[in-house]
C-alpha cells in the first residue's frame, strides 16, 4: 500500500512493505520504479493514516511513525509499547550535474601498468561530459545517547560501533560496503542505492550521505530481536543461497601453486598426513605469460585440468581456480569482449552490467576451467579500480581515499553504480553455472560485494590484510559489522596475506613496475614461516578462523601449509592439525547453522548484541562473538607466554562449559583461562545441544564412528538438526531434513524429531550417542521420532 504525505519540507511516499517495515521514498521528480539494488515491489501491507494539526501518524501492526508537518522530521516508535527507535533530523536534496566520462571519440591513450593488485589500464584521455542532473541526498538522525551502531560492510579500521565516527563506503581491496546499518535499539535502515555513501557521526551532525541518487529511498526495519532485523534485510535483498558442505571444510590456499602437478601433490600430502582437506584453491597466473586474466591455461605447466580434477575429486578434494574481471588486449578472451562490445572504457575489465557481458564471460569461464573439473571461482578483484591509492609509501587521509577510489568507479562504472560492480558480477557466475549445471552448486569466493550478493552463492573475504597482532584484532570487528550487515558468509587470509615489510616485487608481469615501498605490504615478519613468532601468530589466527563460516589459509610472501611449520610431534604442527580436526569434529553444527541460514535468515557469525543485548558489558564486546548461539568464541589476539592466562566475560544469565575442558563457569564475569596453543578459549552455554562428528577427513565423509549428541544441561535446549545431500539444488525442491532435537533438562530426556528423507550420509539408520558429562546412551536413529533418556 501507498500513500503520499506532504509537508512544508517536502513531500514524502510511504509503502507498508511488512508489519515491521516501511519503505520511504523522497523525491524531487516523478518517482523511479525501478529499485538500483533489485528489490521486488510486492503488495505490501496497509498502512494506517491518521491526521491531526501538526502531525500525521502513520501505523503498521508493528510500527508507529509520527511525521511533523512543519520540519518533515520522522519520528519511530515500536507499536504498542511506545518505545522510541529513531528520531530523525531532516532530509535534503540538492541537485547537481549527472556526469559520465567519455574520449569523446578520440583513440584511448592507454598506460598498462602492473601493480600489486594485478595488471590495470589506466586511460590518460578520459574527460568529463554532463549528461543532465542528478541529486547528492542525506539522512539525518538524532541517535540516543547510549544507542550504538553497526554493519555499514567491512572497512579496514577495526570500528565496531559507528557513534562519533566517520566511515567512507566504497568498494577497494579491504573495503566491502553495504548501505545496511543496525542499531542497538533494534532497527536497521536500508538504502536503496548503489552510488558511493559515507556515513558521519560528530559535531557536524549524524547522517547518512548519498552521493548520485535520483531519490532518496530508504527501508526502516524493525525487530524485537537483531534476528528480526537481519532477516528483514534478507526479506528485502534476498535469501541466502546454501553453499556446497565442503564450502565448510578446511581450505588449504597460497600465493600461489604454479603447476598441475603441485596441486596433486599438496593434496595428496594432505591425505597421505589424515590431515583433513575439503578444497585446495588454485590462485592467480594459470595463465600463459604476458596473457593477464585469460581463462586459458598455460597447458605446459597445466597440461590436463581435467586430469588434475580428476585426480583431486578421487581424493575427496574440490578445486578452486581464482578469475579476474579484467583481460589485457593480448588474449583471446579480450578480443572476444571487444568484438561483443562488452568492456567497460578502461578497454580491460568486461562490461558485468550488461547480461550479454555477463553471459559471455560465463562462456569463457566455462570452456577450459568449470567443463575441465574446477568446483569453485575465486572472483578476485572485483572491485575493480583502485586508482592511485592501491600504491605509494604512505597511507592517504580517509577522505582523500574516498575522492581518488570513488572517481575511478564513478569513471568506469557510472556515477550512480559506482558500488555495484561486484554483485553483478556474482550474478554473472551464480546464474549462468545453475543453468549449465544444477546438481552443483555454486561456491564464489569473492573481495568485494553489496547488497544482495548474499542471494549469489557468495562468500565475501577481507581483501589483502597483514600479518601483525593488530590486523588479526580489526578482523575481529570487521567480520562482526559484515555479518551485521546481513552478509552471512564471510572469511579471511588466515596469517595475514602479507607476511614481510619489503618492497614491492615484480611478480612476473613484463609491464610497468614501481619498486617504491608499500603502505599495506606492512608484515611483522621477515623470516615467515621460518620465525616462531610467526608460527604462533598464525596458529592463534588459524584458531580465530575454526569458527568463522570458511575455514581459509591463505597469503603471500611465505608458505602456509602444515609441513611447514613443524613435524608430527612438534608443537606449532600439533596444534594445526588438532584446530583442523576440531573443524570437523563441529561440522555438523556448522552445516546446520548453515541450514538456518538459508531457510531461516539466520547469523553464523553473531555479535553478543544478537543474543545479550540487555547484558550491557556483553552488548559493548568487540573481542568475543558466538558461533550459532551456543558457542562463545574469545579469540587470543596477542602473544602470551607459557603458563599465561587469558581474561574472557562470560555473558550472564546462563552458566558455559569449555569446549575443551569441559570445566563449568557462571555467566556475568570475566575469568581468566588456561590458552594453550592449539585450544581456542571457547564455551558451550548451559541449555545447547552440539551435534559432532569423529574421524571426518572430509565434509561428507561416511565414517564408522557414532554420531554424537553432546547436551549441556542446566536448562532445556532445542536445536535444529540439518541434513542435505551436501551438493546441488534440491533442497530447494522441500528434499532435505530438519530434524529438531528437544532437551528436558528435568527428566533428562532427549527426544529427537521425524526424518523426512535418506542420504548417503544422514543420520537415519546411524548408531548415535547422546552425551552428557556423567552419562551417555546409545541407539540406532531410525528416522523416527524417539525419546532417548539418560
Amino acid at each position: 500500500m501507498k500513500i503520499k504525505i506532504d509537508t512544508l519540507k517536502g513531500s514524502f511516499r510511504l509503502y507498508g512493505v511488512q508489519e515491521n517495515i516501511i519503505r520511504c521514498v523522497c523525491t524531487k521528480r516523478e518517482e523511479e520504479d525501478l529499485s538500483p539494488i533489485g528489490i521486488e515491489r510486492g503488495e505490501g501491507v496497509p498502512l494506517m493514516v491518521q491526521e491531526e494539526e501538526e502531525k500525521f501518524y502513520v501505523q503498521t501492526k508493528r510500527i508507529f511513525l509520527e511525521i511533523e508537518k512543519a520540519t518533515g522530521i520522522f519520528t519511530w516508535k515500536e507499536k504498542g509499547s511506545g518505545k522510541m527507535l529513531l528520531e530523525e533530523d531532516g532530509k535534503e536534496l540538492r541537485e547537481i550535474p549527472l556526469a559520465v566520462y567519455t574520449t569523446g571519440g578520440e583513440e584511448p591513450d592507454i598506460e598498462t601498468v602492473q601493480t600489486v593488485d594485478g595488471e590495470r589500464n589506466f586511460v590518460r584521455n578520459l574527460r568529463e561530459e554532463i549528461k543532465g542532473s542528478i541529486y547528492k541526498g542525506k539522512l539525518k538522525f538524532k541517535f540516543q545517547e547510549e544507542e550504538s551502531i553497526h554493519g555499514l560492510g567491512q572497512g579496514e579500521e577495526g570500528i565496531y560501533n559507528y557513534r562519533g565516527k566517520t566511515q567512507y563506503l566504497y568498494q577497494h581491496n579491504m573495503r566491502i560496503p553495504m548501505p545496511f546499518f543496525v542499531s542497538s535499539n533494534q532497527y536497521g535502515i536500508l538504502f536503496d542505492t548503489t552510488s558511493l555513501m559515507y556515513f558521519n557521526d560528530d559535531e557536524r551532525g549524524s547522517y547518512m550521505y548519498l552521493d548520485a541518487i535520483r531519490q532518496l529511498d530508504y527501508y526502516f526495519i524493525a525487530g524485537t530481536e537483531m534476528d528480526e532485523v537481519i532477516a528483514g534485510y534478507r526479506e528485502l535483498t534476498g535469501r541466502a543461497s546454501m553453499l556446497p558442505k565442503y564450502a565448510f571444510g578446511y581450505v588449504q590456499s597460497k600465493e600461489a601453486y604454479h603447476t598441475q602437478k603441485e596441486v596433486l601433490e599438496v593434496a595428496a600430502e594432505y591425505r597421505k598426513r589424515n590431515i583433513p582437506l575439503d578444497l585446495i584453491v588454485q590462485d592467480w597466473n594459470t595463465w600463459e605469460e604476458g596473457k593477464w586474466g585469460n581463462k586459458k591455461v598455460d597447458k605446459e605447466r597445466y597440461p590436463n585440468l581435467s586430469e588434475m580434477n580428476q585426480k583431486l575429486h578421487d581424493m575427496n578434494v574440490h578445486s578452486m581456480v581464482s578469475v579476474w574481471p579484467n583481460t589485457n588486449s593480448g588474449t583471446e578472451n579480450y578480443a572476444q569482449m571487444k568484438k561483443a562490445g562488452c568492456l567497460l572504457n578502461d578497454l580491460s575489465t568486461y562490461d558485468a552490467f550488461k547480461e550479454e557481458g555477463r553471459t559471455l564471460y560465463w562462456q569463457q569461464a566455462n570452456e577450459e576451467l568449470f567443463s575441465g573439473g574446477f568446483d569453485a571461482w575465486w572472483c578476485d578483484s572485483t572491485e575493480p579500480f583502485s586508482g592511485p591509492d592501491w600504491n605509494g609509501e604512505f597511507l592517504r587521509e580517509p577522505w582523500e581515499r574516498f575522492q581518488l577510489v570513488g572517481e575511478e568507479h564513478k569513471k568506469f562504472l557510472g556515477t550512480e553504480k559506482a558500488n555495484f560492480y561486484a554483485t553483478l558480477h556474482s550474478k554473472g557466475i551464480y546464474e549462468n553455472q545453475r543453468k549449465e549445471k544444477k546438481e552443483k552448486r555454486v561456491l564464489n569466493l569473492t573481495r568485494s560485494g553489496y547488497a544482495s550478493i548474499q542471494k549469489y552463492g557468495a562468500v565475501l573475504w577481507s581483501g589483502d590484510i597483514t600479518a601483525t597482532w593488530d590486523t588479526l584484532q580489526r578482523q575481529i570487528r570487521e567480520g562482526l559489522n559484515m555479518a551485521m550487515s546481513g552478509i552471512p558468509y564471510w572469511t579471511l587470509d588466515v596469517g595475514g596475506f602479507f607476511t614481510v615489510h619489503e618492497k614491492w616485487k615484480n611478480r612476473g608481469c613484463n609491464c610497468n613496475t614501481d619498486s617504491t615501498p608499500k603502505w599495506f605490504w606492512q608484515g611483522d615478519y621477515e623470516e615467515g614461516v621460518a620465525d616462531p613468532a610467526y608460527r604462533e601468530l598464525y596458529v592463534r589466527w588459524l584458531g580465530y578462523a575454526l569458527f568463522l563460516p570458511m575455514f581459509r589459509s591463505h597469503g603471500t610472501d611465505t608458505p602456509r601449509e602444515i609441513w611447514n611449520f613443524g613435524e608430527k610431534g612438534d608443537l606449532f604442527y600439533d596444534s594445526i592439525a588438532s584446530i583442523i580436526r576440531m573443524r570437523y569434529r563441529l561440522m555438523p553444527y556448522i552445516y546446520s547453522l548453515a541450514g538456518g541460514v538459508h531457510f531461516n535468515h539466520e547469523t553464523m557469525l553473531r555479535s553478543l548484541l544478537f543474543d545479550f543485548p540487555h547484558d550491557k558489558e556483553a552488548a559493548q564486546r568487540s573481542d568475543t562473538f558466538l558461533l550459532g548461539r551456543n558457542i562463545l568464541v574469545c579469540p587470543v589476539t596477542k602473544s602470551l607466554e607459557k603458563d599465561e592466562k587469558w581474561e574472557c566475560y562470560l555473558p550472564k544469565s546462563c552458566q558455559w562449559t569449555h569446549l575443551f575442558t569441559g570445566e563449568k563457569y557462571e555467566g556475568g564475569q570475566v575469568i581468566s583461562v588456561s590458552a594453550p596453543l592449539g585450544q581456542v578459549p571457547a564455551f558451550v552455554r548451559s541449555g545447547a545441544i552440539l551435534p559432532m562428528e569423529v574421524g571426518l577427513t572430509y565434509a561428507t565423509e561416511k565414517v564408522d564412528t557414532p554420531f554424537e549428541i553432546h547436551i549441556y544441561e542446566g536448562a532445556d535446549a532445542e536445536f535444529l538438526y540439518y541434513e542435505d545431500a551436501g551438493d546441488g539444488y534440491a533442497y530447494e525442491e522441500g528434499i532435505y531434513n530438519a530434524i529438531p532435537m528437544k532437551w528436558n533438562d528435568a527428566e533428562s530426556i532427549l527426544t529427537i524429531g521425524e526424518a523426512k528423507h535418506r542420504f548417503e550420509n544422514g543420520l537415519v539408520n546411524r548408531k548415535c550417542v547422546a552425551i552428557l558429562k556423567e552419562a551417555k546412551s546409545e541407539f540406532i536413529y531410525q528416522g523416527e521420532a524417539i525419546d532417548v533418556c539418560l
